[in-house]
């Protein structure tokens, strides 16, 4: 059995969802290093994994009341 670590614990997550974002990843696995994690899976195990950005919401509001967004990265596993 191969010991769990970041990365192991990455590809599971991503085989059980099939995404994950830097949000999803901090609070469901305590990874604050995504990116970095995510790149070991593609260049050392040759995991295919695609990104896209996607608009969320913060919890600040424009003048006229409605939410601001930033954009995240969401990773995706591929079948």
């Amino acid at each position: 059995m191969a010991k769990e670590n970041h990365k192991t614990r990455l590809l599971q997550y991503l085989k059980s969802y099939g995404s994950i974002t830097t949000l999803e990843a901090i609070r469901d696995l305590g990874n604050t290093r995504l990116s970095a994690y995510i790149f070991k899976l593609i260049n050392e195990d040759g995991i295919d994994i695609d990104k896209e950005n996607q608009k969320v919401n913060t919890r600040f509001t424009k003048s006229d009341g409605t939410r601001m967004t930033t954009t995240v990265t969401k990773y995706i596993l591929k079948k």
